[in-house]
């Protein structure tokens, strides 16, 4: 899903696999790169469970999205991975367990 200019992936609870909707979603970043941007990736979670576990889901749901890119061919230097300040996600625990993609010219 597209907001403002941000690709969401979002995840199943504890996990980090995409979900089967996110190919529409990688579509999007890399045309976004491929039409001269750069990808800047950022892991949220929600605020169930505990912290310390989730913030290190949420980098490895990033980490997977990045990933996938890069498998996809788009060049490793194109996409960054950035800790978000707050990795708590907001809106309701389905809309935090997600993944940003802000393309940056």
């Amino acid at each position: 899903r597209v907001v403002g200019g941000v690709v969401n992936f979002y995840f199943a609870t504890a996990t980090a696999d995409l979900a089967p909707g996110g190919a529409e979603a990688l579509a999007v970043v890399i045309k976004g790169i491929e039409s001269g941007h750069k990808a800047v990736i950022s892991g949220f979670h929600d605020t169930t469970g505990d912290a310390a576990i989730n913030e290190a889901l949420a980098k490895k749901r990033a980490e997977m999205v990045r990933d996938v890119l890069t498998g996809l061919g788009v060049p490793a230097d194109k996409v960054d991975l950035q800790k978000p300040a707050v990795t708590a996600g907001s809106g309701n625990n389905a809309e935090a367990r997600r993944v940003e993609v802000k393309l940056l010219d």
